[in-house]
């Protein structure tokens, strides 16, 4: 019960799942992130982490589904989504590369450092481990925890929208509760590069 063919139509959950798709949340998040690392001079760095994350991403997946590849941007099919992480991957490569060379604040750097490791964690579950783990409720895990970091324990209250998007990727049969859980466990962990740094 994980594909979309077996999805009801549950407008709520499509609602909450289309508003806190991972290029919003990072959009968001990671704007937040660079003025909360930088102040005002930060905000730029994070609208690029944003895009590199997030919107360079969706504009691929956007284009792949225009090709006919994927039927829409939830990739339901496993196996189709080992691209999507490589992008993922060079994208914030490319960015992290261009924010060393211009002396970003160091809570960006972190932050795309944590992001990055994550997608490799969000491949390796999908094609080692041949599972289809929640992207959407990883990064919806990862940006509160990392502003929990950089800014204030406050933005742990935003896990009740991890929550919210767990619940819409079950309800809406794209995820089973363990890959959501997964997910987010996961993105809880980009945490973890700030607690060495």
């Amino acid at each position: 019960m994980t594909t979309h063919d077996t999805a009801t139509d549950h407008p709520t959950a499509r609602t909450v799942t289309d508003v806190l798709q991972p290029r919003n949340v990072l959009l968001v998040g990671m704007t937040g992130i660079g003025a909360a690392a930088g102040g005002w001079s930060g905000i730029p760095w994070g609208l690029l982490a944003a895009l590199c994350a997030g919107v360079v991403p969706a504009a691929y997946i956007e284009w792949e589904r225009k090709r006919g590849t994927w039927g829409d941007r939830h990739v339901v099919d496993r196996a189709k989504r080992t691209p999507i992480f490589f992008v993922i991957l060079g994208s914030i490569g490319f960015g992290s590369l261009v924010m060393v060379m211009g002396n970003a604040p160091v809570g960006i750097l972190v932050a795309m450092l944590a992001l990055w490791l994550m997608t490799i964690g969000l491949l390796a579950v999908n094609n080692a481990g041949r599972w289809k783990i929640s992207v959407d409720s990883a990064v919806a895990s990862a940006v509160p925890a990392i502003l929990a970091c950089v800014h204030s324990p406050w933005w742990l209250l935003a896990y009740a929208l991890t929550v919210a998007v767990c619940w819409s990727r079950v309800a809406l049969a794209y995820h089973t509760v363990a890959q959501t859980v997964a997910g987010a466990a996961l993105g809880a962990a980009t945490a973890v590069p700030f607690l060495v740094v």
